[in-house]
């Protein structure tokens, strides 16, 4: 299929899901700088435990790469994770009295759990362009949302000006431009059933982003079990 993108195919056929998340309260408020603190306390410490995680599909995804470059760039991908989005948050909770001990010992919520879950089995069953689809909503969404969020004006609150800046960085638009472009390259001559399996896996991911921010909004962890 000569010229096919899958990288924008499969955006444009999720857009209803993008402005579901452009449109969120969470994402706004990051924007407008008045989102509320507890809220965002929550979100960083889940993002935290999906980062750690988030490192092992990374892992798992470099070791099964086809080639030394793209084995390379993935570990690139690895430390920018560890280093930098892990820097951020630690940073950002710091600064709202959340130390490192009391970080290490949150519990993932049902939907980070579940989306962690989902990245590494499909880091462990799938091949390489399932790979690059199940990560492109993460690496290009965040982008996507902090570019739009930088063009309209950054806050005056840091915390939310830091991260905003974060994710627009001229880094992460690499990394997310690296992703799409490997997908695209990747998925060259796939039937179209690979595509459309590929397309399920990234509106899987989407899906996720979007329950992500649902749950930082909401506080949520685990659904309450009444007592048996």
């Amino acid at each position: 299929m000569s010229g096919y993108r899958p990288s924008v195919e499969f955006r444009r056929k999720s857009e209803p899901l993008w402005a579901a998340i452009h449109k969120h309260p969470f994402v706004r408020g990051i924007g407008l700088g008045d989102l509320p603190r507890d809220r965002f306390e929550h979100y960083l410490r889940q993002d935290y435990v999906y980062l750690i995680e988030f490192g092992r599909v990374l892992a798992v995804a470099s070791a099964k790469s086809d080639g030394l470059s793209e084995m390379g760039y993935l570990a690139k991908l690895l430390h920018a994770t560890l280093e930098v989005e892990m820097a951020l948050h630690r940073r950002t909770c710091a600064d709202f009295g959340i130390g490192a001990e009391e970080l290490g010992r949150v519990q993932p919520s049902l939907i980070t759990t579940g989306y962690t879950s989902f990245l590494l089995r499909t880091c462990y069953e799938g091949r390489s362009a399932e790979i690059l689809a199940a990560l492109l909503p993460c690496e290009m969404g965040y982008f996507e949302i902090a570019e739009r969020l930088a063009k309209k004006g950054l806050p005056a609150d840091r915390h939310y000006k830091d991260w905003i800046v974060t994710y627009s960085s001229a880094e992460f638009r690499e990394f997310a431009e690296w992703v799409a472009a490997k997908l695209d390259e990747s998925a060259i001559d796939s039937p179209r059933r690979d595509l459309e399996r590929m397309y399920r896996l990234y509106e899987t991911s989407a899906r996720f982003e979007l329950l992500f921010f649902d749950m930082g909004w909401n506080r949520e962890t685990w659904p309450a079990v009444p007592p048996v």
